[in-house]
């Protein structure tokens, strides 16, 4: 009976031991919503994980959600488009090893009737005047996303405080609300990358474009380990040094929907 139960033990040793030995590391990721709803993580991610033999577990949320995620310490790394937040945790020592990664910009988006008459428009701040003045549905995201940021700042420029009915706060993701606004033939702003990955699914199509205000740079942040020791620091300065890289750079470079390149390089010339 003694030898049965050592046997055993030996056995669960072993188990236990095999068991350490092939397990994965995880990499916990928080990123807006248009990094994942445009494709482009299905393509970066692989790569990484293939070349530390690691998984990248992502939660994919608005920016100001994914900023927040970080500060608590809940993931290793952030990835998001919000400059003017980023900095402000930054400054309070949440986050550190900030880089540049890529930039696409944002568009509006609306139907063919184009009731708003976009195609007039001479700057962003007039595109959004003539849909307030002719009360032409929007579709906000009301999510505090990075693209909300920029909306709430692109309404203000334009000396305009959004309401009504024609005023739709979805409180929702990128994909979800292009959706709404499709269903609604209604007009929204959204990441360019977003709306390329999303045209074949929808009949809107851009109706405002090239201001330079409406350029969207997107960072890396990793989770500051003096704040949170439990964090994977290691793990989140190779993912950093990674899609900084001439590697990870070209895999962004090259990543598009049909002939559309959706995000330009930031990191490698």
């Amino acid at each position: 009976m003694m030898k049965l139960v050592q046997k055993s033990f030996a056995i669960a040793l072993i188990a236990m031991a095999s068991s350490a030995v092939f397990a994965v590391e995880h990499l916990k990721l928080s990123t807006t919503t248009s990094t994942e709803n445009s494709g482009l993580l299905a393509v970066l991610h692989p790569a990484f994980e293939a070349k530390y033999d690691v998984k990248i577990d992502v939660i994919a949320v608005g920016t100001g959600k994914a900023l927040k995620i970080g500060s608590n310490g809940d993931v290793d790394v952030v990835f998001v488009h919000a400059p003017a937040a980023e900095l402000k945790y930054i400054e309070s020592g949440d986050f550190i090893e900030r880089k540049a990664v890529m930039h696409n910009d944002f568009v509006i988006v609306g139907p063919d009737s184009d009731q708003a008459d976009l195609a007039a428009a001479t700057s962003v701040a007039d595109a959004l005047q003539r849909i307030s003045i002719s009360k032409s549905e929007f579709i906000s995201r009301g999510d505090d996303s990075g693209t909300h940021k920029k909306e709430k700042l692109l309404w203000i420029a334009a000396g305009i405080k959004p309401k009504g009915q024609w005023y739709i706060a979805a409180g929702q993701g990128m994909g979800a609300v292009l959706k709404i606004a499709d269903e609604k033939q209604a007009y929204a702003l959204t990441d360019r990358g977003t709306q390329i990955a999303y045209a074949d699914k929808m009949s809107l199509k851009v109706r405002y474009q090239g201001d330079e205000t409406l350029f969207n740079p997107y960072h890396v942040m990793a989770v500051n380990p003096a704040k949170h020791t439990h964090v994977n620091y290691d793990l989140a300065a190779k993912y950093i040094e990674f899609v900084t890289s001439q590697q990870g750079q070209a895999i962004i470079a090259g990543f598009r929907k049909g002939s559309h390149q959706l995000f330009y390089p930031d990191a490698v010339k």
